[in-house]
């Protein structure tokens, strides 16, 4: 086994760990990594897939009490309204996913529009914290599906490389009214179903490609596992961090971080894949 290539899927699997649940955009950060490890070949994309499940186990893990306790209630009004809550503001990403992700991939996914989605996420989000919060809903508990609809349309700028899946729900809960706490833990729940469903689809789509990765199965599993801890590590600091914190230093995050990829590849100093 070569021994960079299990490097590279220990870094991978860090990327996609600690940035899939923070508002600063996995995909994003895994394109670029990808261009920068020389790991975006179909190797690269069966290997996206597989870490991208570890990922979301670890919020599967990490609520297991309060997913196993709705389970258990299924037909109980606050359980249904829970899962009613999901699955309403897991469908308009959903649909629209299915409808433009072939030209999302074919001219977004390079380097110099995911860092400019960098940046304008990163000034919505400084924006959206200087405003004053109108808090209606302490609880993911106490949510309609009205507002779960409204949370599943922000969800939708994320189909944009570099906006970031969470930071879209997160912020756009608060602009409606969920309470910091609330929006984030409901943004970790929104990502179950619309991340086993984005990563169902790209199995079936590429399952070709991943019977064809038989031999990686130890690099998978590197990148599975790391992914997996990295991804429990970031969720549970999280939630720590937003008790006594804003998003302002994502924020300010994104912005350097975006400026750095624009001006690697302006000057040339970094060779980005098409499109960088």
């Amino acid at each position: 086994m070569d021994i960079l290539v299990l490097f590279k899927a220990v870094i991978l699997g860090l990327v996609e760990g600690l940035t899939e649940f923070l508002p600063i955009s996995s995909t994003g950060h895994l394109i670029l990594a990808g261009d920068l490890l020389h790991f975006n070949d179909d190797r690269g994309k069966a290997f996206e897939i597989i870490i991208q499940a570890g990922a979301i186990l670890a919020v599967c893990w990490e609520y297991r009490v309060r997913l196993l306790h709705v389970a258990g209630r299924l037909g109980k009004p606050d359980a249904n309204r829970f899962v009613l809550n999901l699955f309403v503001a897991f469908l308009p990403a959903a649909v629209l996913g299915l409808l433009f992700a072939h030209k999302i991939k074919l001219y977004l996914f390079s380097a110099v529009p995911v860092a400019t989605a960098f940046i304008v996420g990163a000034l919505v989000i400084l924006w959206a914290e200087k405003r004053q919060h109108t808090v209606r809903i302490e609880r993911v508990e106490d949510m309609q599906w009205q507002d779960a609809l409204k949370v599943g349309f922000a969800q939708t700028l994320a189909l944009i490389p570099g906006t970031s899946r969470s930071g879209s729900t997160i912020i756009g809960a608060m602009l409606f009214g969920l309470s910091r706490q609330a929006a984030t833990e409901f943004s970790f729940f929104l990502a179950i179903p619309t991340l086993f469903a984005a990563t169902g689809y790209e199995m079936f789509k590429h399952r070709d490609l991943l019977m064809r990765s038989q031999n990686d199965m130890l690099v998978f599993a590197v990148g599975f596992v790391v992914a997996f801890i990295s991804a429990l590590f970031a969720v549970r600091a999280l939630l720590r961090y937003i008790s006594q914190h804003d998003f302002t230093v994502f924020a300010w995050y994104r912005i350097v971080f975006g400026l750095v990829v624009l001006g690697t590849a302006a000057t040339g100093m970094v060779d980005w894949s098409a499109g960088g």
